[in-house]
Formats: structure tokens, C-alpha cells, sequence
């Protein structure tokens, strides 16, 4: 066993803990950075595969940036974690009947291209660039799939937005309809004071 296959075995290691307290953590902000630390180490994973673009584009993409917001976003908004857990217990057997689906599913497309691939696989030209070969995958044969993931996303995006917009009692709220259609005699009013005579004092 080399020292490639002793990182590959602790990277995979710490992914899979830090994944499993992602979902197991009781402080969301505790969550976010386990996180954080699931795709640090998954993109040591894809830099050991000598998939480079992926993982620099992991650690930009997701950690420098997505995970950063999500940290923040978490912060700033009043969770009540006592509520959150009422119906974890009743959900439990769902979301253990997905998990499980999922786990079989990725296990029997794993195990299915790996029955199938080609035992001698040919050398890489040296001129070989991983990032022009994904982008020419990614825009030819699953340009459809790339455009619904991007549809998904998006509709994920305003669902959040929906599910945390919220009103509150303390807070002042501005409708922009209403102050494009403001007149100035809403605001604005004239009033005519009586001057009042001036009274001399005496020396």
C-alpha cells in the first residue's frame, strides 16, 4: 500500500464523518462548517484522481462562496431549534427509506460501471487537459441535464427565499407601490400661522 492509497483511505474517512455530522449535529452553524470540511476533503479526493478542475472549482465555487453565504445566512436568521425538532421523529422513516434508495441507487450505478469498464485503459496524450474535456462532455452530451439542474437550482433559490420571508411586528416595511404613486400634497401640507402682533417692552 502506497502513501496515494493512505490519503485516498483518510480523505474518504474524514468525508464520510464530517457528512454524517453534518446531519447529526445539533448547532446549524456546527453543520455548515462540517460542511465546509466534507468538500475540503472531497476536493483532496478529486486532486488524488488528478481531477484538478473539479477540485479547485469545489473549493472556489462552494466553499469560498456558497458555504460562506450559507454560514451567514444561518447566523442572521432566528431559528427556533425546538420546533425544527418536533417532527424529526415522525419524518424518521421516510427520510431513513430515501436515504436507503439513494445508497442503492449509487451503489448499483458504481458497481455497474465498474463491471463494465475496460480492464487495459490507454495511456492520456501529454497534451490532455481534463478541464476541455469536461466542458466538451458537459455542453454536448449533457447539455440538457446541465440546463435542468440549472432550472432546479433556481427554483430551489426562490423557494428559500419564500420559506424564510417572513413579516415581523417590530420591523418597518416600505411598499414600493405606494411610494411611487406618492403626491406631494400627501406629504407636504401648508399651514397659514397668524402673525402675532409685536408687543414693545418697557424700559
Amino acid at each position: 500500500m502506497d502513501a496515494k492509497t493512505v490519503l485516498f483511505y483518510l480523505f474518504s474517512a474524514l468525508t464520510v464523518f464530517s457528512a454524517l455530522r453534518v446531519i447529526t449535529a445539533r448547532n446549524p452553524v456546527h453543520s455548515v462548517l462540517f460542511l465546509v470540511l466534507t468538500f475540503c476533503s472531497t476536493a483532496c479526493i478529486w486532486i488524488l484522481l488528478k481531477a484538478e478542475f473539479l477540485a479547485i472549482v469545489l473549493v472556489l465555487v462552494y466553499v469560498g462562496a456558497v458555504m460562506v453565504l450559507f454560514l451567514f445566512v444561518v447566523m442572521m436568521l432566528d431559528i427556533n431549534i425546538e420546533r425544527t425538532r418536533r417532527g424529526f421523529w415522525g419524518n424518521l422513516p421516510v427520510a431513513l427509506f430515501v436515504g436507503i434508495a439513494v445508497v442503492f441507487e449509487l451503489a448499483f450505478v458504481l458497481m455497474t460501471s465498474f463491471r463494465d469498464r475496460q480492464a487495459d485503459v490507454p495511456p492520456l496524450p501529454p497534451d490532455y487537459s481534463n478541464t476541455k474535456a469536461l466542458g466538451k462532455l458537459l455542453y454536448t452530451e449533457y447539455a440538457y441535464a446541465f440546463e435542468i439542474a440549472a432550472v432546479l437550482l433556481l427554483v430551489a433559490i426562490v423557494s428559500a427565499i419564500a420559506l424564510t420571508l417572513r413579516r415581523r411586528k417590530d420591523a418597518r416595511y416600505t411598499s414600493s407601490s405606494v411610494a411611487v404613486r406618492t403626491r406631494r400634497e400627501d406629504r407636504v401640507r401648508l399651514v397659514d400661522v397668524p402673525v402675532q402682533p409685536r408687543v414693545r417692552s418697557r424700559p
